[in-house]
């Protein structure tokens, strides 16, 4: 059952996903469906056919001009679409882009299209009406990955859109590509990522996946002649297995990351912009996106026109639920932001998301896509979304921290685990200590708080301390004594270097968040920091039989900062924490004995050599590419 959330409630999912308000100036989005479903091929996986929404009429240029009277003030980013968009016609197309040069707060003007009916007349027209027009076209990789784009006579249009990039390579334009993943490409990542990348136009690749499992009939056909395309597309949905073109969430992160792997260890990077690879990217580094998927500006800020007038939102969503309004029955911002809120099924889609609020991933995340959390929360699977967004995360993750070293994409025990706040004063001088034991160690001021925690003021917290290696004096009395062995045994047994420890404190009766034992390591390299992360898998895979039940052991992957430079050092942070279901006495009972076990088997380990981590042994087994 849907829960809904009043959208003009506060809500704890705000840095999410951002309501529209009529006092900031965030840009938003415009589909400009100008044919609405109208297409010269017929793609059996066509969402937008599905709606089976009313064909044939065309934007005008004047719904264009009132669209940015609506949102006066406002950025646009306006993307023409379809169907296909090229149908509309010259002189019509023309009128449109005329329309939108004319408007100064459009920021941005893209195409989408199949490519088939590309040619130089077009070429010229956009060079001469929009010449920063952004072209975009459909292609899912190599000919067998376009199996399901065909035309209505059921043959592959293929040949058609490749003339196309060739005819934009001659004339000197980039073009982004967007790939749907079909089982037609799963398993082939790096030979469809080449094919693309082998175009001299395309300049941007987008792997987007068919989550269409919930798909149980064939689109309907107009007219008495069901064309060759519809009844491919009936067989497909209709055999055995269901929906042919579906794939899971599993595997599309499986086919994102090895992509992602190619694209790094081919130099890909150099030339072509990978999604939703980049983005996640600059997610883990902190940064903006334009991607909703990964952005706080979701559906709220994305809107879809269609030739009749009808206004809604994202065009992912399902029609006609997610209409808002008519466009010549809209005054102002004011009536599209009321329509929003009293909206069922936004308020649905955004109530889905409640769940992101206390995941660990939703900084990197973003909570993803809400039209997709809907169809798989439809299908009772919205954990499926869930588990392939963070393991994307974790494997991309893995790949920044050692690009050289891409078996550690496949870690399904060593996470993303950011911690904030984490930084050293200078990260650089510290492992130069580190490294130099004869440098003449000061003595520091170590002071021990009621709560055990060690630190220069010995209040409980995370405090200022300093930063001592093994060959200080004051060393062994730095440490707290209840993680002493897990330091011990990387320092020691492994060799490597310690960032921060920390025994755990559950700081009853006071308003702290308790803290959990740990300790962080700090890799010397990124070849050091591969075979830690693959010793710390083999060690807790072992060790976790083993272990008291109100306690788990996790290693995550982590950025430390330096705060003089403002870089950042990839990091591993050893914790044992609370196990499901168990409180923070029933943990602190068996802290101990876990933290023996734990070291012990990190003593039985070496991060040395070549050893993979456990996990590959069974990705490997399971005749996934490592």
């Amino acid at each position: 059952m849907h829960r809904t959330t009043e959208q003009h409630e506060r809500h704890p999912i705000e840095a999410l996903y951002r309501g529209l308000d009529a006092g900031d100036t965030d840009a938003v989005s415009v589909i400009l469906k100008l044919r609405g479903e109208t297409c010269d091929i017929d793609c059996l996986y066509c969402y937008e056919k599905r709606k089976e929404a009313p064909g044939g009429a065309r934007i005008e240029a004047g719904q264009v001009r009132r669209l940015a009277e609506l949102f006066r003030g406002r950025p646009l980013a306006v993307e023409l679409h379809g169907g296909e968009p090229l149908s509309a016609g010259r002189d019509h197309v023309a009128d449109v882009l005329g329309e939108l040069a004319a408007q100064p707060t459009v920021v941005r003007v893209s195409m989408q299209t199949n490519g088939v009916l590309l040619d130089e007349q077009w070429l010229d027209l956009f060079d001469t009406l929009y010449p920063d027009l952004r072209i975009g076209i459909s292609l899912d990789g190599d000919a067998a990955g376009n199996a399901w784009r065909v035309g209505y006579d059921g043959q592959p249009v293929y040949p058609r859109v490749t003339a196309a990039l060739r005819l934009l390579a001659d004339r000197g334009r980039k073009a982004g590509v967007i790939a749907a993943v079909t089982p037609a490409v799963l398993g082939r990542a790096e030979a469809v990522l080449d094919h693309l990348v082998g175009f001299e136009a395309v300049n941007a690749v987008s792997f987007v996946p068919c989550f269409d499992a919930s798909v149980e009939r064939a689109t309907s056909a107009k007219g008495r002649r069901v064309p060759a395309s519809r009844r491919l597309q009936d067989a497909a949905v209709r055999g055995v297995g269901g929906t042919a073109w579906a794939i899971s969430p599993a595997q599309y992160a499986e086919f994102v990351l090895t992509a992602t792997i190619r694209w790094i260890s081919a130099g890909h990077f150099a030339r072509i912009k990978l999604e939703p690879t980049v983005s996640t990217i600059r997610r883990l580094r902190g940064l903006d996106t334009a991607f909703c998927h990964f952005s706080d500006l979701k559906c709220d800020h994305v809107f879809t026109l269609y030739p009749d007038g009808r206004l809604g939102s994202c065009d992912e969503l399902p029609w006609p639920q997610a209409q808002l309004t008519r466009l010549d029955e809209t005054s102002d911002q004011d009536t599209v932001i009321a329509a929003q809120r009293r909206l069922p099924l936004l308020n649905q889609g955004k109530a889905l998301m409640e769940r992101c609020t206390t995941c660990s991933y939703r900084s990197t995340c973003g909570g993803g896509c809400v039209a997709t959390r809907q169809r798989q929360d439809e299908a009772g699977d919205q954990d499926a979304y869930c588990d392939y967004r963070m393991r994307m995360v974790d494997g991309i993750a893995a790949l920044l921290a050692q690009p050289a070293h891409p078996a550690g994409t496949w870690c399904r025990t060593v996470r993303w685990r950011p911690r904030t706040p984490n930084s050293m004063r200078d990260v650089a001088d510290f492992l130069a200590r580190w490294n130099s034991p004869d440098t003449p160690r000061h003595p520091v001021r170590l002071q021990t708080s009621a709560h055990g925690n060690i630190n220069t003021v010995g209040l409980p917290g995370i405090q200022e301390a300093d930063d001592l290696d093994p060959a200080h004096p004051q060393w062994t009395e730095a440490i707290e004594p209840g993680v002493r062995p897990l330091v011990d045994a990387v320092t020691r047994s492994w060799g490597l270097v310690t960032y921060d420890s920390c025994q755990g404190h559950p700081y009853p009766g006071m308003e702290l968040e308790p803290a959990e034992r740990r300790v962080g390591i700090l890799p010397r390299d990124r070849a050091e920091y591969a075979q830690a992360a693959a010793a710390l898998c083999r060690a807790i895979t072992a060790v976790a039989p083993a272990l008291p039940g109100a306690v788990e052991v996790t290693v995550g992957r982590a950025e430390l900062t330096c705060e003089i430079t403002a870089g950042t050092t990839p990091v591993l942070d050893l914790a044992l924490r609370p196990a499901r279901g168990y409180g923070w006495q029933a943990y602190s009972a068996a802290v101990d004995t876990a933290t023996e076990a734990v070291a012990d088997a990190l003593r039985g380990e070496t991060p040395a050599g070549d050893g993979g981590c456990c996990c590959l042994v069974q990705h490997t087994a399971a005749g996934v590419p490592s």
